[in-house]
């Protein structure tokens, strides 16, 4: 019998943990111009290759990125094993272009691995790039002499490393396959020459890791094989971004954003995202039934920057207090706002107050059976009252929280 999702206890592990942490580390740490510079600055292949004998992340401590997830309240982490420039973050069998063969020679992947099996309490993914900036069988196959079929074979065997070498992982998660339509005229030289054979592809990790979700930020309809739908920069539903699917089919969510501008490191974007902000999306996200994979970018010597550290320990602060209201809750029973967003879990509902117009928090449409209201900060009384089909909150100065009030509704 052919594994085509995800098990089970695999789906229902990724729905309830809710917040992830996403890693963009790679060769262009070094230019900190981005995770896309070679193409942005279309620097060639040959100058790109001379990057490699310069990196020796030297600080790189994965029992400190690890702990960091961790005292973020964080429960996986997803990190580009290969992202578009082709350089591999780890020990493939596949390829010389990698990051042991530069003055680092160390596996940072497999160190990843060892301190995420050693706490349990955060789960390591793995990112692979499905289109390939440098392998020649992806962009040069003309000047090269090897065919589509020759590209197809890294990728799957790179996925069966992966899938083999790393002990329990907790998703595959792929990027670089994206509606034509979406490619300028200038990078429409990436687009792939064939399939994928996602068919393939996705069996074989259903195989080799049952409880792994897969992935494909692809802005489409998921496929057969697909266990999540995925948004880039936005909320499940929305498209500011301009590549969102806006329907949102049924499969767990999950969205991903930066903390700032980049997913690479960029040593001029100072636009960090203030705490709040970054909580506030957090709940937005469960409120729609969706995970928060939210993105660091580490410098060339292998540090996540203090300004994202230390906000992700701001959040994790945050969690340890009403992480009963984000953890294993689904989307709310009561309709998002502005200002007010809801989860669940089971007959248990929160209500995230996150703006205030006055003291008085009105709610319209909430469950009939609902009986009482109590801080989930301390389980003190909040004062309510109906009105028709309006649900009244009464929550004084004095019960609130300067980020997020949160209220416990039962039955």
């Amino acid at each position: 019998m052919c594994a085509k999702t995800a098990s089970p206890q695999g789906l229902k592990w990724f729905q309830d943990i809710r917040f992830g942490m996403f890693i963009h580390w790679g060769l262009y740490s070094l230019i900190a111009h981005g995770e896309w510079v070679m193409h942005t600055e279309k620097i060639s292949v040959s100058e790109y290759e001379k990057l490699a004998p310069q990196f020796n992340p030297v600080k790189f401590n994965a029992d400190e990125w690890v702990s960091i997830a961790a005292d973020a309240g964080q429960k996986y982490m997803i990190i580009t094993s290969r992202h578009h420039d082709g350089f591999s973050m780890y020990d493939t069998a596949l390829s010389d272009y990698k990051i042991t063969n530069t003055p680092f020679k160390r596996d940072p992947l497999a160190e990843l691995a060892d301190a995420c099996a050693r706490r349990h309490d955060v789960k390591l993914g793995l990112y692979n790039s499905l289109l390939d900036w440098h392998h020649p069988a992806y962009r040069f196959r003309a000047e090269s002499g090897l065919a589509w079929t020759d590209y197809v074979a890294f990728l799957h065997g790179q996925v069966r490393e992966l899938c083999s070498d790393f002990g329990e992982i907790s998703a595959v998660w792929f990027d670089g396959d994206w509606p034509a339509q979406l490619l300028s005229d200038d990078n429409r030289h990436f687009l792939p020459g064939g399939s994928f054979e996602y068919e393939k592809l996705y069996e074989m990790i259903h195989t080799l890791q049952p409880d792994a979700v897969v992935v494909n930020n692809r802005h489409a309809e998921p496929i057969v094989g697909e266990d999540i739908q995925g948004f880039e920069q936005d909320l499940p539903g929305q498209n500011t971004a301009g590549f969102n699917a806006e329907k949102i089919f049924d499969l767990p969510l999950e969205t991903c954003m930066t903390i700032n501008d980049h997913w690479g490191v960029a040593a001029d974007d100072d636009n960090h995202k203030s705490t709040r902000h970054l909580i506030h999306t957090l709940v937005r996200g469960a409120a729609a039934g969706s995970n928060y994979l939210l993105n660091v970018g580490p410098t060339a010597l292998g540090q996540i920057l203090p300004a994202h550290s230390l906000r992700l320990r701001e959040m994790g602060g945050w969690l340890r207090l009403y992480g009963e209201s984000v953890y294993g809750t689904r989307a709310g029973a009561m309709a998002a706002t502005g200002d007010i967003v809801s989860t669940r879990a089971d007959s248990v509902h929160y209500v995230h107050i996150l703006n205030y117009n006055s003291d008085v928090v009105a709610i319209k449409d909430a469950p009939a059976d609902i009986q009482h209201a109590t801080l989930l900060r301390d389980g003190s009384d909040v004062k309510m009252t109906r009105k028709e089909d309006t649900l009244l909150l009464t929550v004084p100065y004095f019960q609130r929280d300067p980020i997020d009030t949160v209220i416990r509704l039962t039955v």
